[in-house]
């Protein structure tokens, strides 16, 4: 269960319908900087906690790096969320919030593409 009693479904339920609330203002063919702005906005409207940016320290063989990795929002402490505002979303994109998953402990995230005509088909959601 997600922090402050949401099930994770319903957290992501409610980060998508931010998302969208949001992609209908703005529309496709915005830098990715303004979605993030703007879904943090709407979702602190909302009343759940985002955290920008936050940073995602790498461990390696007992080294702690800080290799300047930055997460675009955890949402509630429990759901990544990792944006995108490019033409098509890759399989490395896909593998890239698995491997945030993996390193942050983080169990549920979402990859949204905001370039997109309708925001659902550009919705992603992964569980480790």
């Amino acid at each position: 269960m997600a922090e402050g009693g949401l099930r994770h479904a319903d957290l992501t339920e409610k980060i998508i319908g931010a998302a969208v609330r949001v992609h209908q203002v703005l529309g496709p063919g915005l830098l990715e900087s303004v979605y993030e702005t703007c879904l943090a906005h709407e979702l602190a409207k909302i009343a759940l906690g985002v955290q920008r940016q936050a940073p995602l320290p790498v461990s390696y063989d007992g080294l702690s790096l800080d290799a300047g990795f930055r997460l675009d929002l955890i949402v509630e402490g429990s759901v990544i969320v990792e944006l995108k505002a490019i033409e098509k979303v890759l399989p490395i994109h896909e593998a890239q919030l698995m491997t945030y998953l993996r390193l942050s402990g983080i169990k549920v995230g979402l990859l949204i593409n905001f370039n997109v005509l309708r925001l659902t088909d550009g919705i992603k959601r992964r569980v480790l």
